[in-house]
């Protein structure tokens, strides 16, 4: 018997891409100051790196603070450590603190009852596939959030486990500060 080599992904430099993917790295370079790798490996195809950043950059009903919320425990429940990472970073840009961001990944939010039934009922949603049990649905309600809330809590989702499901797959290089391990 005889043992298979790993597979290695490998992601693209900027010349081994479209020119339209090109183009938006320069974007990237432009206004984050450097094409994650995320963004980079999502242009070995030629679509869905545009594709992907409309889904993440669309309008929302939710504010960037609360699409961190539901990106950091979906990324936790997933196991990226990738966007675990990732979005720890954009969390402290948002204005959460390192312990805040812990208690998020780890599924609840002493310091925000609003935020807590929103990680709850995420939590809830992602580990259930879509099924969120009816007391976290009703707790999601309950702080304030409409069904218009829950089409964008579905949607950032959907984005999440893309990008998780990407690197959990692949595990290029995370190009983050690592994220504690919990």
């Amino acid at each position: 018997m005889t043992a298979t080599a790993q597979r290695t992904f490998t992601v693209p430099t900027k010349a081994e891409v479209s020119a339209t993917n090109q183009t938006i790295f320069d974007g990237l370079q432009k206004n984050l100051g450097f094409v994650p790798n995320l963004y980079a490996y999502f242009a070995k195809n030629d679509t869905a790196l545009a594709d992907y950043l409309a889904l993440q950059n669309r309008k929302s009903t939710l504010r960037a603070k609360e699409r961190e919320v539901i990106n950091l425990i979906t990324s936790q429940i997933n196991g990226c450590r990738y966007c675990q990472s990732a979005h720890t970073v954009i969390g402290k840009m948002n204005g959460f603190s390192d312990e805040q961001i812990i208690e998020l990944r780890n599924g609840y939010a002493s310091f925000d009852s609003k935020l807590d039934a929103l990680v709850k009922f995420t939590a809830s949603v992602v580990t259930n596939r879509g099924r969120a049990t009816e007391a976290t649905k009703e707790a999601f309600f309950a702080a304030g959030y409409t069904e218009a809330n829950l089409i964008d809590v579905v949607i950032v989702v959907g984005d999440k486990i893309i990008s998780n499901y990407l690197h959990n797959l692949t595990e290029f290089e995370i190009d983050f500060p690592l994220a504690e391990a919990i």
